[in-house]
């Protein structure tokens, strides 16, 4: 059952902005102490950084509802597999890289390499595994991609892209990239897409945070074996298509 949450219209005035400069506080302040309080785990198995940072954005949540008065809400969880497989996510803002830290339990997130130089964040990021990669890297960088995602299914982990590479503002034309095809078609693996309307609280760029709900849906799964056109096809198709319902009905106020 959907538990439908109503938000007011984006606020840009003094209270909003005290608000969202309160919650980047709690948000980059509670990383920094989490994060040294924790630094044994650096010590431990991978697993118990990735539990680190999944309570770290729990709290982070817990701060939106709070604080800025935006609730976050996962829908479809039921339409994830079982074992590895592949996360196809849009992407808006960071919020939507903090759902898929606590989507499933032991998630690989590819993320661009310059995250990993960010202190604290970064040094998790590397402990936990992540697939770091560089956007304009060339085959030897798609190579290591590979390998790295193969041996987190191996793990039985849930390797998580974002097929637009950057993040883009709801309503945007889409710009999928080709690495998602690829992966897909070389791991074997099912696919998992995931739409949202979360940069419509959360922007992309700025500190500026606006009231209301963010919405995350997780679509049925696409088997593995489709040609590769044919898969770039349906998942652009579901993922916009869903995003754009999604739009819909956060400004008719669903």
């Amino acid at each position: 059952m959907t538990t439908h949450f109503w938000g007011g219209p984006p606020r840009a005035g003094v209270a909003a902005q005290f608000r969202s400069a309160l919650f980047a506080g709690w948000m980059f302040g509670s990383a920094i102490v989490l994060g040294l309080l924790c630094l044994p785990v650096m010590l431990g198995p991978r697993r118990t950084a990735m539990r680190t940072i999944q309570v770290w954005a729990r709290g982070v949540f817990w701060g939106l509802r709070v604080i800025v008065g935006i609730r976050v809400e996962v829908r479809g969880r039921e339409s994830l597999p079982s074992g590895g497989y592949l996360i196809a996510a849009k992407h808006q803002s960071m919020l939507d890289t903090l759902v898929a830290m606590t989507l499933t339990p032991w998630p690989c997130i590819v993320l661009k390499r310059e995250l990993t130089f960010i202190p604290i964040f970064g040094w998790y990021a590397w402990k936990s595994g992540m697939i770091a990669i560089d956007r304009k890297g060339g085959p030897g960088d798609i190579r290591q991609l590979l390998a790295a995602a193969r041996k987190a299914l191996a793990d039985g982990r849930q390797v998580v892209i974002y097929p637009e590479g950057t993040r883009r503002k709801p309503g945007a034309e889409p710009a999928y990239k080709g690495g998602i095809g690829l992966l897909y078609r070389e791991l074997d693996v099912p696919c998992v897409p995931c739409a949202t309307d979360g940069g419509r609280t959360w922007p992309a760029h700025g500190l500026l945070k606006h009231s209301g709900r963010a919405v995350f849906e997780v679509l049925p799964a696409i088997a593995p074996g489709q040609a590769r056109k044919g898969f770039m096809a349906r998942l652009e198709a579901e993922v916009e298509g869903a995003a754009r319902r999604l739009d819909a009905d956060s400004k008719a106020g669903f």
